[in-house]
C-alpha cells in the first residue's frame, strides 16, 4: 500500500456538468445528453492542462543488483509455497509485468523479486512473518498513486500489493462505511451512492484508500469535518510480529492516534471504518482563465480565505498551468445552491470559459479524465494567506525560468494546485473521535497548501525534470518564508521524498509517535525493512 499516496493528481480536482447559462436552477441528475456534453467538455479541458506529445519513447528502467538478491529470491519461493502461486507472482509469471507497472507514475515502476497479493489480513500476517524472519525488505502498495520511486514499489525485495483487498460496504444502522486499503475512491463513492451518503474521502477517483488516508487526506468536506484521517473510527492493523489488532478510541488508542498521519510506520492497515454524511446534491464546476488573469484570481482567493465566518460548505481549488498559459478555478459547493455568496470575490472576474451546474458530489469529482502523461514528481509548501505573497507567486508562475525548462521537455507540464485550508478544518480534526485528534500538529489558522507537480514523457528527461521541480519548490518556500507567512506543516500526500514530513509535525508529536512505535514495532521493522515512505525521525534523548 503506498501508505503515503498523494491526495490527487495536480490537475483540476473537479468535474463540470452542464453550463450555467443552460443549466436548470433546480437540482437534477444528468440526463444522457448533458453527460455526453460534460465528457466532451472535459476532453477539451484536458488540452488546457496537459501537453500530449506525438510519440512515446521506451522507458529503459532496469532492476538493480544487491547483496540480498539470493535471499530475496529464496524468500519469494517460501512465500509462493506458503500462500500459493495465485497470490505470489514471480518475474517468470505472465501477470508479473502488469502488476509491477500498476503504479500510476512510471517513476515508481520497479522490479520486485516477487509480488504478493493477499486477500485478507491473515495472509498479510503470514507474508509479514516470513519477511521479518528472513529480514527481506518490502514495499506496500494500495493504489500506487505516489510518484516517489520507493513509496510503493521496490527493487530486490517483495512488493505487498493490496489491490485484492478492495471491499467496500455500508452499515445503515451505525452509519459507518468499511473500506479496504486497495479500494479506489470511485468504488467507495459508487457503493455509498446507493444509500445517499458520502464520506470524507479523496478527490480523484483512481487514488487508493490506504495511502491517502494514512497520509491524512484532503477532502471537499474537510472544512466541515476535518481531514480524511479524522473521520476514521477504527483500523484493522497487521503488526510487525504478525498480530492482527484493532485500533480505535477504546482499543489501542495510542496506535489509533499515531495512524492519523503516521503513514507506513506502525503496521499494514487492512481495513478502515469511517463516518459517513448525507451530502448528495451539489453545485459547482470549472472556470478557465488566461494566465495573465492569475494575479487577480489569487487576490480573489485571498479575499475568499480571509472573509470572516467563511462558509464551510464552499470549497475550491485553483490550478495554475503556466506551461499551457492557463489557469483553472474549480468550485464545489456542498449544497444545491446556484452561485452561492461565498464565491463572490470570483464572480467579479471574467473567465474565458465557464461551465457550472448541479450534480452529485460523486459526479462532480468523477467526470474529469485522468492525465495520460507517464512520469511525475511533486512538492508542497504550506503558508498563511498573504496578499503580497500571492502577488509574488503570481509573478513567479509567469516568469520563472523553470517554466521554459519544463516546457521544453517532451510532454513537459508544470501544474500548481492552490488549496485553501480553513482553521475550521483544523479545529474539526482536533475535536474528532472525542478529542483524540491526529498526529499532524497543524496550527488552527487559515492556510494554503501550495503544491506543484511536474509531468513529462521520457525517462531520459528525469534529471532535468527533477531539478526544475526542486528549484521551483525552493523558490515557493523561500518566498513564503521571506513574507513571514510560512508554516512548518508539510502535507504528506503531496510531499516529495526530499521533504521531511513527520518532522514537520513538531517535536512533541514526533516523540509521542516514537513512543507508539516502541510499543507496536519495537524492532523497527517498518523503519528498517520498508525503505519507502516518510519515516519517524530519531531524536537524541
Amino acid at each position: 500500500m503506498t501508505q503515503q499516496e498523494r491526495d490527487d493528481v495536480k490537475g483540476p480536482r473537479s468535474a463540470t456538468p452542464q453550463s450555467r447559462q443552460h443549466g436548470s436552477r433546480t437540482p437534477s441528475v444528468f440526463n444522457s445528453v448533458a453527460a455526453m456534453s460534460a465528457v466532451a467538455f472535459f476532453a477539451i479541458a484536458l488540452t488546457f492542462l496537459y501537453r500530449t506529445p506525438f510519440s512515446n519513447s521506451a522507458d529503459s528502467e532496469n532492476g538493480t543488483g544487491s547483496a540480498h538478491v539470493s535471499q530475496a529470491i529464496n524468500t519469494c519461493g517460501t512465500l509462493q509455497h506458503l500462500l500459493g502461486p495465485s497470490l505470489v507472482k514471480l518475474p517468470s509469471d505472465a501477470e508479473y509485468a502488469g502488476l509491477r507497472e500498476e503504479n500510476w507514475s512510471q517513476t515508481a515502476w520497479r522490479h520486485p523479486s516477487c509480488i504478493v497479493s493477499p486477500t485478507g489480513a491473515t495472509e498479510v500476517a503470514k507474508a509479514l512473518n516470513v519477511l521479518v524472519n528472513d529480514q527481506v525488505q518490502f514495499a506496500i502498495r494500495s493504489g500506487g498513486h505516489s510518484p516517489m520511486p520507493s513509496d510503493s514499489n521496490i527493487d530486490t525485495g517483495v512488493l505487498i500489493s493490496l489491490d485484492k483487498l478492495d471491499k467496500v460496504s455500508y452499515d445503515a444502522e451505525t452509519g459507518l462505511a468499511s473500506l479496504s486499503p486497495g479500494a479506489r475512491w470511485d468504488a467507495v463513492y459508487t457503493e455509498l451512492d446507493k444509500y445517499n451518503v458520502t464520506i470524507v474521502g479523496g478527490r480523484v477517483m483512481n487514488v487508493g484508500v490506504g495511502g491517502l488516508t494514512l497520509g491524512s487526506g484532503l477532502s471537499y468536506l474537510s472544512d466541515l469535518y476535518g481531514l480524511v484521517c479524522d473521520n476514521i473510527v477504527s483500523y484493522e492493523v497487521v503488526l510487525a510480529d504478525g498480530r492482527i489488532v484493532e485500533a480505535s478510541v477504546n482499543s489501542n488508542s495510542d496506535l489509533f492516534w499515531g495512524l492519523k498521519g503516521g503513514g507506513n510506520n506502525f503496521g499494514i492497515v487492512t481495513k478502515f471504518e469511517a463516518k459517513t454524511y448525507p451530502i448528495v446534491q451539489t453545485w459547482g464546476g470549472i472556470q478557465v482563465f488566461s494566465l495573465d488573469q492569475t494575479p487577480a484570481l489569487l487576490q480573489a482567493l485571498h479575499e475568499y480565505q480571509t472573509t470572516p465566518n467563511k462558509d464551510p460548505y464552499a470549497n475550491m481549488v485553483i490550478n495554475l498551468v503556466p506551461t499551457n498559459g492557463t489557469t483553472l478555478l474549480t468550485l464545489v459547493y456542498l449544497k444545491p445552491v446556484e452561485r452561492p455568496a461565498a464565491y463572490a470575490p470570483f464572480y467579479a472576474l471574467s473567465p474565458v470559459f465557464e461551465q457550472t451546474g448541479f450534480m452529485t458530489l460523486h459526479q462532480l469529482m468523477a467526470l474529469f479524465p485522468a492525465s495520460t502523461l507517464p512520469r511525475w514528481t511533486w512538492y508542497v509548501h504550506g503558508f498563511q494567506p498573504d496578499s503580497a505573497l500571492y502577488g509574488e507567486l503570481a509573478t513567479l508562475f509567469t516568469t520563472a525560468p523553470e517554466i521554459a525548462t519544463i516546457g521544453a521537455l517532451q510532454g513537459g507540464s508544470l501544474i500548481a494546485a492552490v488549496q485553501p485550508i480553513s482553521a475550521d478544518s483544523v479545529r474539526a480534526g482536533r475535536a474528532s473521535n472525542g478529542g483524540v485528534g491526529n498526529a499532524l500538529g497543524l496550527q488552527a489558522v487559515d492556510q494554503t497548501w501550495w503544491s506543484i507537480s511536474v509531468a513529462w514523457w521520457n525517462a531520459t528527461d528525469d534529471a532535468a525534470a527533477y531539478a526544475a521541480a526542486a528549484s521551483m519548490a525552493g523558490k515557493i518556500g523561500a518566498a513564503a518564508a521571506a513574507a513571514g507567512a510560512g508554516l512548518d506543516y508539510i502535507f504528506m500526500n503531496d510531499a516529495n521524498t526530499n521533504q521531511s514530513v513527520i518532522a514537520s509535525y513538531g517535536e512533541t508529536n514526533v516523540r509521542r509517535m516514537q513512543a507508539v512505535q516502541k510499543i507496536y514495532d519495537p524492532n523497527l521493522v517498518f523503519q528498517k525493512l520498508v525503505p519507502g515512505g516518510q519515516k519517524i525521525p530519531t531524536y537524541n534523548s
